[in-house]
């Protein structure tokens, strides 16, 4: 006996009018991503610097959007910014055809068109693929797992199709930790509903794929003192001491769920807490789809609320949040369905344009920049390999994360290596950990500071303090010190 809803015909006719629609978002953003005029941010740099290195794990974040970095890099035959963003869009628009299909053999041709079209321009997705981030590795492959875990309910549990569920959601994991919420939800959904029972062998199968597919990453982990793990447990900080660090943040719940309405946009999001309140009136399928998504956006709420969260923590619940609110929309009210793919259309529009354009706009006169943390990066490392130069030194050394990531990435080209000052105790960043100053470095190095009077063991020569006028420094200046490269390997 099948354990879902019965099986639906195979339908296809969606497949020409949605990939025209997601190829011709892509194709505006593409164009636009080329000219482009942001610089990298400071996770992009260090997702490049990670390309280069190819490991199977990485200080805060699992491997997957190194790899695709690298990927991308060699296809293109350059590390400029376009490259390694390029496979976002690419990425989404994947995800988007994905969607629709698992839509399709639902709810028809037409909604499936409706549910490509509306991820694609989802106001999260239309930042995800201005920047290379891990949720974008991430979706496409939650939406694949997604995809055969309803695909295998429908036959009443299949392990081929657990099995292809587990692997799509283990690479996911690879891309995002974020992906083990599947794990939580799909046993939730077990636990809730029949319909959403696979049995026991296509479960344990499922869940064998998974582990086999993020055993490399778990075997990194283990032989690297648990990095990754360790940063993960940083970022919800509370668990390490819940007497001490955990409080009730209502001002950071409120915020948090304040911003959701611009990562998923408002109507989806109004509609989305609209379903999660009137969950008994659900169909089976609503009823599965909710249990991929709700609990998601709960648990992050709960993180926002003992401590913080920022707003893509939950990007994760709209790959079934999509599937699941887009064709109540078009039973219910088809005008707000229209209104809300207008408002997303407007900021896909927007924003990459802004990224061409709009680098000087301001919201008043004598305000910063709108786009303040995206620019102004390459000025400041182009100021800071100059001054390298000028002094003739053997090396750079930085105590400041993001100048080294934009340093690393600005001077892959220069003769002058880069180096993180030395620390002792646990590294508190992935530079420190594998590129801190080596002790057999001899001569003299540009230190560069971000405090106003850094603690300096010997004597060293103050050149000048900089900042670029505009951009993410203009208040971040940064000292330059000439000092003996012995001096700092000391502290190690």
């Amino acid at each position: 006996m099948q354990n879902a809803v019965a099986s639906r015909s195979d339908n296809r006719g969606w497949i020409a009018p949605a990939a025209l629609i997601v190829l011709a978002v892509t194709a505006f953003r593409v164009v636009l991503l080329a000219a482009n005029r942001t610089d990298l941010f400071v996770d992009e740099a260090q997702y490049w610097l990670w390309g280069r290195e190819m490991a199977l794990g990485y200080y805060s974040k699992p491997p997957m959007i190194g790899w695709v970095i690298r990927l991308s890099t060699e296809l293109g035959g350059s590390d400029s910014a376009f490259w390694v963003r390029l496979p976002a869009p690419l990425l989404h628009a994947i995800t988007a055809m994905i969607l629709g299909a698992i839509a399709a053999p639902r709810t028809g041709d037409r909604v499936a068109i409706w549910v490509a079209a509306t991820y694609v321009t989802l106001p999260m997705v239309t930042a995800g693929s201005l920047l290379m981030s891990t949720d974008t590795i991430m979706v496409p492959f939650l939406a694949a797992a997604l995809w055969a875990w309803l695909r295998g309910l429908e036959r009443g549990g299949t392990v081929p199709m657990a099995m292809l569920a587990g692997a799509m959601l283990g690479i996911a994991f690879l891309g995002k930790y974020a992906a083990v919420y599947y794990v939580i939800c799909a046993t939730l959904a077990a636990a809730l509903m029949w319909q959403a029972r696979p049995g026991w062998r296509p479960a344990l199968a499922g869940l064998a794929t998974f582990l086999i597919a993020i055993s490399p990453n778990i075997w990194w982990n283990l032989v690297n003192g648990m990095s990754t793990v360790e940063h993960t447990l940083d970022n919800a900080d509370w668990v390490r001491d819940p007497g001490d660090r955990a409080s009730l943040n209502f001002a950071g719940l409120a915020e948090f769920l304040a911003s959701q309405l611009f990562v998923f946009g408002p109507v989806l999001f109004v509609a989305l807490l609209w379903l999660a309140g009137s969950v008994r009136r659900r169909t089976p399928d609503q009823g599965i789809l909710l249990l991929f998504s709700l609990p998601i956006l709960l648990i992050v709420s709960a993180q926002a609320l003992l401590s913080e969260a920022y707003p893509n923590w939950a990007a994760t619940a709209y790959v079934a949040g999509t599937l699941l609110v887009v064709p109540w929309l078009l039973g219910k009210r088809l005008i707000w369905i229209r209104a809300s793919i207008a408002i997303h259309l407007f900021l896909a529009i927007l924003l990459p344009v802004a990224t061409v354009v709009g680098t000087g706009w301001r919201a008043a006169p004598d305000g910063p920049l709108l786009l303040e943390r995206y620019v102004g990066r390459t000025d400041m490392s182009a100021q800071i390999l100059a001054e390298a130069a000028e002094q003739q030194v053997v090396a750079i050394v930085a105590d400041d994360r993001d100048i080294l990531a934009d340093l690393f990435h600005i001077g892959r080209e220069s003769d002058i290596a880069v180096y993180a000052r030395p620390m002792a105790g646990r590294a508190p960043n992935h530079y420190v950990l594998k590129y801190s100053l080596p002790k057999g470095v001899d001569g003299p190095v540009l230190f560069v500071s971000k405090r106003q009077t850094p603690r300096l063991p010997c004597e060293a020569t103050q050149i000048r303090r900089i900042a670029p006028t505009l951009g993410a420094y203009r208040k971040r200046p940064q000292g330059l010190y000439v000092i003996d490269a012995g001096c700092l390997s000391l502290q190690q």
